[in-house]
């Protein structure tokens, strides 16, 4: 019974050594940190690979340093042009502060997800549906620098924001259609102006050359007839000499005695 006794405090013992060790030996990949504490109290930052914990005494919490995908949920946004939309986004950020994501903040996902809804809307909220629609990679440039100094105390580095969507009602889209249409039109307008403005300054053109040389009214004269002729058409033309409309001219233009 002795020697039974004493086989099975050796076991064990064994066992409470393997256990100890296994409590006390950590392994950490190449993207995690160990933030541990000792007696309660923040002792430093380990990792990665392997090191070594004083059971029961230290304990330790793991952060991952990669890369982290946050997909904001669409938010009701009021433009500054007080147009209701619904916008949602993209955030990608990461732990560059293993200390401060653990002691400054209870959880960094959910405060930075938060934070993020909240700046979207005030960032938004100043400007206009057009710009929305047109300039939004200066606006995620101003949402991520928000978000960026706002998190720096959490140890959270915002690398980029994307906004996915902007949602408008039926009735904004076919306003935006009617405005687009518009502005159509009014390019068209001005080009057919523009158009008749530089047919009027080369038909002035034309007919100052003209009548610096009498003879060029009679080669135009000919060479009109000539392209008519050259048509199929029931048009009849019945040529009149130049120089008896001067002749007539002249005579009209005589006084009467």
């Amino acid at each position: 019974m002795t020697m039974i006794g004493g086989f099975i405090f050796y076991i064990v013992a064994v066992v409470l050594l393997l256990i100890t060790l296994a409590s006390a030996i950590k392994i950490l990949r190449e993207y995690q940190r160990a933030v541990v504490f000792t007696l309660g109290r923040f002792t430093g930052v380990k990792g990665p690979g392997l090191i070594l914990l004083v059971p029961y005494v230290q304990q330790m919490v793991r952060v991952d340093l990669r890369t982290r995908v946050l997909d904001v949920p669409s938010q009701d946004v009021i433009s500054h042009d007080n147009v209701s939309v619904r916008v949602s986004a993209v955030i990608y950020f990461r732990v560059i502060d293993p200390e401060k994501s653990v002691i400054q903040v209870e959880d960094f996902m959910a405060a930075t997800s938060q934070l993020a809804q909240t700046t979207l809307r005030s960032v938004l909220g100043k400007h206009d549906l057009d710009e929305m629609l047109a300039e939004r990679d200066r606006l995620n440039e101003d949402i991520q620098r928000m978000l960026d100094a706002q998190t720096d105390a959490w140890g959270i580095k915002v690398a980029n924001v994307e906004i996915k969507h902007v949602d408008i009602n039926e009735s904004m889209i076919r306003a935006i259609a009617r405005q687009a249409e518009a502005e159509r039109e009014r390019r068209a307008k001005i080009i057919n102006a523009e158009g008749e403005q530089q047919a009027a300054a080369k038909l002035v053109e034309a007919a100052e050359m003209l009548a610096r040389q009498p003879l060029s009214m009679q080669l135009r004269y000919l060479s009109t007839l000539n392209v008519i002729a050259g048509e199929n058409s029931s048009t009849i033309i019945f040529p009149f000499p130049m120089e008896l409309i001067h002749l007539l001219g002249g005579k009209a233009d005589k006084p009467t005695e």
